[in-house]
């Protein structure tokens, strides 16, 4: 597969876009910490036509939050059967499995992973989605593994 056929790019959240970890408030607040370099790379790929959709089986305000700052549209949240959205993104866009990659860190993600053109494990996935993964970054999941990705299999030679 070549870079230039990527063209959606899906991925998790917790663990993926975010280190897994979850902050709770006091008062309920939920927060989330990502790394700039991943929505840095996330804008100079959208700005290629590279798309994003965001799929997670949880659901967060915060996500919504983020997603809205980056210019992401596909955001698609509280998912059980993560494979039958990369299939509904990939009618409405024309797009073939060969098009799309897909970012995971955890049992959740091995489908996906397995399903897309390019599946990819942050660097500390668990040992399954490593051992299923067609690409494992070195980078963990929240400390710029997007961008890492982005940089090495999408934008390169775009």
């Amino acid at each position: 597969m070549t870079r230039n056929e990527i063209k959606l790019v899906c991925t998790d959240i917790d663990g993926t876009l975010t280190d897994g970890r979850i902050y709770i408030g006091s008062d309920g607040e939920v927060m989330k910490s990502f790394d700039v370099k991943d929505g840095l790379g996330m804008a100079m790929a959208r700005e290629k036509g590279i798309i994003f959709a965001i799929i997670t089986g949880r659901e967060s305000e915060i996500v919504k939050v983020r997603a809205k700052e980056l210019g992401i549209e596909e955001i698609h949240q509280a998912v059980h059967k993560k494979i039958d959205v990369i299939h509904d993104l990939m009618v409405k866009y024309s797009l073939e499995k060969e098009n799309v990659a897909y970012l995971g860190d955890d049992v959740n993600d091995l489908e996906p992973i397995q399903y897309v053109g390019m599946g990819v494990a942050v660097g500390d996935a668990h040992s399954e989605v490593i051992e299923h993964a067609d690409v494992v970054l070195h980078s963990p999941g929240g400390r710029g593994a997007m961008r890492e990705f982005l940089d090495n299999y999408v934008l390169k030679g775009v």
